[in-house]
């Protein structure tokens, strides 16, 4: 068991980790700046790419590489400069740490043993896709990179069939097109996507229609497939019209003819609802008849 670093303890280093730009350099707040040019030492994802932010800022901080293949490696080294009172960021080539890029496991190996971990937040490319988007905002969820081949892709929009929140992924210049494809295949042509392009860079775009008029635009125009890519999908409206005694009477006349899956499906096809709805539905009317 580690001894807990203490927030009064007069050698005690801390980890702070801190958001850089996603495109713009002038993107990077005071606060990061001036934390940049404290620290003891920086932890990079590509030391290459973060000398060209340092060099723009006149930051002369110390540069260590931090990426998916040495972060195990770096636990001990790291704690034990944190323990000796050095302080030190930990920053990904672009946007906040962790979020689709490496920092997961040294964070928490490093929260493990107590270690003091302060968060300099910014720019985010998730966030700032969402706050141009024009989707609902209120309720989202984060799915990272869609996979490379073709049918795990479709199995995971097929997993979005019923999702009410809005979907946010990421996706490669090399894949958009194929991405967009496997969508209208799955989810229809008229399922309401956002592709927000290069944020904050010379060549942002924002495109916004169905499924089919955004993969139409791609391919009409090969530029709009360079880049990266936050690739956002409308959640299924959630229908308001039908009531549980409804859903009760549809279930029960489906589950007279049907299994139970296929049942809850079907009635979330007649009726616009959601099919996790209809299923918990049916779950109690099972259960309630056995009980009789």
């Amino acid at each position: 068991m580690f001894e807990p670093i203490r927030k009064d303890a007069d050698k005690a280093g801390t980890l702070f980790v801190v958001a850089t730009p996603i495109g713009n350099l002038g993107d990077l707040s005071l606060r990061a700046q001036k934390v940049l040019s404290d620290v003891d030492l920086v932890l990079a994802e590509d030391t290459r790419h973060s000398k060209r932010l340092f060099n723009h800022y006149g930051i002369s901080t110390k540069l260590r590489s931090c990426h998916e293949h040495n972060e195990m490696e770096l636990v001990d080294s790291v704690f034990k400069l944190l323990e000796s009172g050095q302080d030190i960021a930990l920053i990904s080539d672009a946007g906040t740490p962790l979020i689709s890029d490496p920092g997961f496991v040294l964070v928490r190996a490093l929260r493990e043993r107590n270690c003091l971990i302060n968060a300099v937040p910014g720019p985010s490319s998730i966030i700032a896709a969402l706050s141009v988007a024009g989707l609902p905002t209120d309720r989202f969820i984060y799915e990272g990179f869609l996979p490379s081949k073709t049918g795990a892709r479709k199995l995971q929009f097929e997993t979005y069939d019923d999702e009410t929140r809005t979907i946010v992924l990421l996706e490669s210049s090399h894949r958009i097109v194929a991405s967009l494809e496997d969508i209208v295949l799955v989810l229809g042509a008229q399922r309401r996507v956002v592709i927000a392009r290069e944020l904050t860079k010379k060549f942002e775009t924002v495109l916004d229609g169905s499924a089919a008029e955004v993969l139409a635009t791609l391919k009409q125009d090969p530029d709009q497939t360079k880049g990266e890519f936050v690739l956002m999908l409308e959640g299924k409206a959630v229908s308001a019209d039908v009531t549980l005694s409804e859903l009760k009477r549809i279930m029960q006349t489906l589950l007279q003819e049907l299994p139970l899956k296929q049942a809850s499906h079907l009635a979330a096809k007649l009726t616009g609802g959601r099919k996790n709805d209809a299923y918990d539905l049916g779950l109690q009317m099972k259960k309630e008849q056995g009980n009789k």
